[in-house]
């Protein structure tokens, strides 16, 4: 099963027009959420641009951020094992394998963060089973969509929930 776990603006878009990602908010119940949804996944899956964002980010996080949900989610980023798609990727640490192909990945609980090109590949394969979207109260005005290219589909919302008197959680399965 893959889960899509994705951050969007208001707006529906994951990066602003110059690749800002400084907008999502972590408050104490979105972190807690987060949290929680990490230590249910098998593996947490990425693609190569978010593996590089990810992988440069958290094996330093404590050094460079000292924000509670930093402080307690980079142990578990470190210790979770953890897969990414690449074509040109051959390896990656901390605990991480690398597939070519999404065709190859595991039958296994999977939590995919953001990733909108891998996505849209998994998406096209019928692979992501639930996608989770987390609405903040920012507009863009432009940048990366959610969903790119998207053939038409189908959606079934099961749960909706706001955190931190903020930011709405959707949860939609195929």
């Amino acid at each position: 099963m893959i889960t899509h776990f994705v951050h969007q603006s208001a707006d529906g878009f994951i990066e602003g027009p110059n690749g800002e990602f400084d907008w999502p908010l972590m408050g104490p119940e979105m972190s807690a959420h987060s949290l929680e949804l990490s230590g249910q996944a098998d593996t947490l899956l990425y693609g190569r641009k978010v593996w590089d964002m990810m992988s440069f980010f958290w094996p330093q996080a404590e050094q460079l951020d000292q924000s509670e949900h930093t402080l307690r989610y980079a142990p578990i980023w470190r210790e979770s094992p953890k897969a990414v798609v690449s074509r040109t990727l051959t390896e990656a640490g901390w605990n991480t394998r690398v597939f070519h192909d999404p065709a190859d990945l595991p039958d296994e609980r999977m939590i995919l963060f953001g990733g909108s090109t891998l996505a849209a590949s998994l998406t096209e394969r019928d692979m992501i089973d639930e996608y989770l979207i987390f609405v903040h109260p920012v507009v863009l005005g432009g940048g990366k969509p959610v969903f790119e290219h998207p053939k038409r589909f189908d959606l079934t919302l099961s749960e909706s929930k706001i955190f931190d008197g903020r930011v709405v959680m959707l949860r939609y399965r195929r």
